[in-house]
């Protein structure tokens, strides 16, 4: 995903141009600094257009900092940004309603119904007003539009939120933490339609969360961030390490032999007699119980282990620097 590389660790402005058409974002060494404080720290990221993006972190990972930077809210410190193909920057903005956004929470005026607010942001972009039933009746807000927006329900409130952000039917949408706070039953209505606006209507969405589980459901395609730095970029099966495979034998100093024959690394574990050995294909696997049960070798177990997507996340976030030291984001 990360592409090629220049000498000096920048991509070219031609190898972003030729990227732009797949890419609904883009970032370069993006970075935010408050006093002695780096918010965001050199984020390369790459969203690729359609479909939903998790930008994956624990709080105070710099999730809502990156967005209000895309969004024009706060101003970087250094880095570079494209959103649907444009650079942006103080002197170059998106077209208004191109990019929908709901940052830390909803805003409407809670004394206004849930109609007007949505009228308010409809006359705001030029929009016809009928736009404003329209939008609410697709996020499952149209029995309850005359209704003031501070007697609404927290999951009206982000439903709310969202309609506003819908209204010019953007290309791409920003939602941060828009689960946050809501009951078992309105996460799955909120996750729904969320999956169902990326499917059903062609926008790209990039949302936020701390909730791996969450962002599992919606996201094929994720970013993970800690301390402010991107430590991972793409599928979530990806993270997952290729997984190994233990071996229980009759004679594990033989069996050791063997596999150094064959070329095989291993590792042997006294406290359970198993050897282990990294993930082989289904024929290698069998092709190596052949030769140790010929070897006169009985093989009690072959197991093939993985560790699960919540251990690979937490390893990754629970010790950012240790990867980044290792060869930076994969």
């Amino acid at each position: 995903m990360n592409g090629l590389r220049t000498d000096n660790g920048l991509r070219t402005d031609n190898e972003f141009h030729s990227d732009m058409p797949r890419l609904a974002v883009a970032t370069e060494n993006l970075v935010k600094v408050y006093g002695d404080f780096k918010a965001v720290d050199g984020l390369s990221l790459q969203v690729p257009v359609g479909g939903v993006y998790g930008l994956l972190g624990p709080n105070g990972a710099g999730k809502s900092t990156t967005m209000k930077l895309l969004l024009g809210l706060t101003k970087p410190s250094s880095g570079r940004m494209w959103m649907l193909g444009q650079q942006i920057g103080p002197k170059s903005r998106i077209r208004p309603g191109r990019v929908g956004s709901m940052i830390e929470g909803p805003s409407f005026y809670p004394g206004l119904s849930g109609l007007d607010n949505c009228r308010m942001v409809a006359d705001y972009l030029g929009l016809p007003g009928s736009t404003a039933h329209e939008v609410l009746a697709k996020v499952g807000l149209g029995e309850h539009e005359d209704g003031k927006a501070g007697t609404y329900s927290l999951g009206m409130k982000q439903r709310l939120g969202i309609a506003m952000a819908l209204i010019s039917k953007p290309e791409l949408l920003l939602l941060d933490e828009p689960t946050n706070g809501l009951d078992a039953e309105a996460v799955v209505e909120m996750r729904q339609m969320i999956v169902d606006l990326a499917r059903l209507e062609g926008v790209t969405v990039i949302i936020s969360s701390h909730i791996l589980s969450e962002i599992e459901k919606m996201a094929p395609m994720v970013g993970i961030i800690a301390g402010g730095r991107l430590l991972y970029q793409g599928s979530l099966d990806d993270l997952r390490e290729e997984g190994r495979i233990d071996l229980r034998v009759s004679d594990p100093q033989r069996a050791a032999g063997i596999l150094e024959q064959e070329g095989i690394a291993f590792e042997y574990s006294r406290q359970d007699a198993t050897l282990r050995i990294a993930q082989l294909s289904d024929e290698a696997v069998g092709s190596l119980v052949a030769r140790l049960v010929s070897q006169g070798l009985q093989v009690y177990r072959v197991a093939s282990e993985r560790k699960s997507l919540e251990q690979a996340f937490l390893e990754l976030v629970e010790s950012p620097r240790a990867h980044i030291e290792q060869g930076g984001a994969r």
